[in-house]
């Protein structure tokens, strides 16, 4: 694993206990099988107009880790060097510009990370238009899960909470629509997820999980997040969530692509629909997390456009 910034010896098992017995208390208080929720979309202060007529959409996606950078646990962090974290994602979103960003591990006020709503702290430093945020761990003084955040609308929002039964502690996604810019007729599920990193097999249930909601919403798919599982893995729920959903995926056994340093793996991926082409994909080198970033540009394919206006430029 990545070490942290400071050697604090006896505070780092300290943290570790609290860390597992907070682990606990939080499955306990998750005991519905599947908590499916609405979450309120987010609104920012923007105010310039978003751009309508885009042939290419640019997506991301980042594991926050609670905003402890590259630090061992955020219960390590004072409050100044949690938002110092926050910061320097902020400043990483404002170079990149995506449309659309996923997030995992994203924090609302816990006492463990600051006590602020990191996503929409970061959708307002950041200037984006809405975002949604599905806590899918939530009580006893912390709450974190999976977001988005857009330019575009978000609309028709779900956040699945995971059977319990499946992970340590509570994963899930969240699923929103956008209309594709270049072709507003074309709707587009989005998503964050975050998969457990106990088993493949925990891992492959809660897939089976995201593929029955997705095929139900019935829309193009952009999926983004943290998989915790690499292709080449025995029972990859990579590859099993891009057969079972016809996903494309970008190089999916291409060496330099590993979003995960500590243990040298492909963990954060961006799957999408047949109906687009990737116009590009980066690994992103800017250390502000135990993750790093993924970063791709999408095209919509020709026989989904709605004119030769919307070819790419």
């Amino acid at each position: 694993m990545i070490a942290g910034k400071h050697d604090h010896g006896d505070a780092w098992q300290r943290g570790g206990a609290l860390l597992a017995g907070l682990s606990l208390l939080l499955l306990q208080a998750c005991t519905t099988a599947q908590l499916r929720s609405y979450p309120q979309v987010g609104n920012s202060a923007v105010t310039e107009p978003v751009a309508t007529y885009q042939a290419v959409i640019k997506v991301m996606t980042l594991n926050l880790a609670h905003g402890r950078g590259s630090s061992f646990h955020q219960l390590l962090l004072d409050d100044a060097e949690t938002l110092n974290n926050l910061h320097e994602i902020s400043d990483l979103l404002c170079n990149e510009r995506p449309d659309v960003v996923a997030f995992q591990e994203a924090d609302a006020p816990s006492f463990w990370s600051g006590g602020l709503d990191h996503i929409a702290w970061l959708a307002d430093t950041s200037n984006f238009k809405q975002h949604v945020h599905g806590r899918h761990a939530d009580g006893i003084g912390v709450s974190y899960g999976t977001a988005l955040m857009s330019t575009l609308e978000l609309r028709t929002a779900e956040a699945i909470t995971f059977d319990p039964a499946y992970s340590l502690t509570p994963k899930g996604f969240v699923v929103s629509t956008i209309n594709w810019p270049a072709a507003p007729e074309v709707e587009v599920d989005v998503v964050s997820v975050h998969l457990a990193f106990s088993s493949e097999a925990a891992r492959r249930k809660q897939a089976r999980e995201l593929i029955d909601v997705l095929r139900e919403r019935n829309r193009p798919v952009i999926i983004m997040g943290d998989l915790n599982s690499d292709w080449q893995d025995g029972q990859s729920s990579v590859r099993y969530l891009s057969e079972a959903l016809e996903l494309e995926i970008y190089l999916p056994g291409h060496p330099g692509l590993e979003t995960f340093p500590g243990l040298n793996r492909r963990l954060d991926w961006i799957l999408v629909s047949a109906d687009f082409e990737f116009r590009s994909y980066r690994r992103l080198p800017d250390v502000v997390s135990d993750h790093r970033a993924v970063v791709a540009e999408l095209v919509l394919k020709a026989a989904h456009k709605s004119g030769a206006g919307n070819e790419p430029g």
